[in-house]
């Protein structure tokens, strides 16, 4: 039994739906296992052969479907990478890198030398969002442009409201899901089929508890390719306030958007980034 699942069968569920949502996808896309250190990676590669390279690193309890709506615009624009991250709800390795040393960048390192590339746009959400900044002040001449939604290591991780939010889940399917809008701000009725799917996968995986390492202020100032940084202003995962604060003071090209009334799920921002990228 794999020890990011509840058991066997959470784990083939959650695998099957991914499956599942795999044979729907929007765009043509070839299927990538690389090794690495950390073991097995999945990629998802869509978009021409010879466009620019763009690689995208989903938030946690996630997979590369966090991409769905994005994928068909990008791809017409770059050779988009989308990455499972080891230890997620995917089809990568359940491995785990610790997030205190230099372990995630050496796993992206072996991500990139597999899939041949050397210098790349990266997007990030939530935890692909530390990773993506944690890659590219580790790593800045790897990374030509950086785009970060909801990232955690900036503005102060609020573990008190998630552990909150942890008590709820033991309510049955109610708790789960008043937690689960509560933490990602999916609460509308165009946001149905995201919670779900968040709902799904969170019934059987377990997420990683530890609090993310905040980057340094030297750190985030050897940023000096041009960043778009998007929070939702009412994230309650995140110090969005601090982060934006945080971003705009040390990063010398960050474009930096606080989205009102939005909560950590940043959805809709698919011309909003792909402006960006193509600048």
């Amino acid at each position: 039994m794999e020890t990011i699942y509840h058991n066997e069968e959470a784990a083939r569920r959650i695998r099957d739906r991914y499956e599942q949502e795999l044979q729907r996808w929007p765009v043509p896309a070839e299927r990538r296992h690389l090794p690495t250190r950390e073991g097995e990676t999945f990629v998802l590669v869509t978009g021409p052969e010879q466009a620019p390279p763009l690689v995208l690193l989903h938030g946690s309890g996630a997979n590369a479907t966090t991409w769905r709506a994005d994928i068909a615009a990008w791809s017409e624009h770059f050779r988009v990478h989308a990455v499972d991250l080891v230890g997620e709800p995917g089809l990568s390795a359940p491995s785990r890198p610790d997030l205190a040393t230099e372990s995630s960048t050496l796993w992206l390192d072996d991500v990139l030398s597999g899939l041949g590339l050397e210098r790349v746009a990266l997007a990030g959400t939530s935890l692909g969002g530390w990773a993506a900044l944690d890659y590219a002040i580790r790593r800045p001449g790897r990374v030509r442009r950086l785009v970060v939604a909801c990232p955690g290591g900036v503005g102060a991780q609020r573990r008190w409201r998630i552990l909150g939010a942890g008590l709820l889940m033991l309510f049955g399917r109610r708790g789960r899901v008043a937690a689960t809008r509560y933490l990602t701000g999916l609460d509308g009725p165009a946001d149905r089929a995201v919670l779900e799917a968040v709902l799904d996968n969170f019934a059987g995986f377990r997420p990683r508890t530890e609090q993310l390492p905040i980057f340094t202020d030297q750190g985030l100032r050897a940023l000096s390719m041009p960043v778009s940084v998007i929070v939702g202003e009412r994230d309650r995962m995140f110090d969005s306030a601090g982060t934006a604060r945080r971003m705009r003071a040390l990063v010398p090209n960050a474009r930096v958007r606080v989205l009102p009334g939005v909560g950590h799920a940043v959805l809709d921002r698919t011309e909003t980034v792909l402006e960006f990228l193509r600048a």
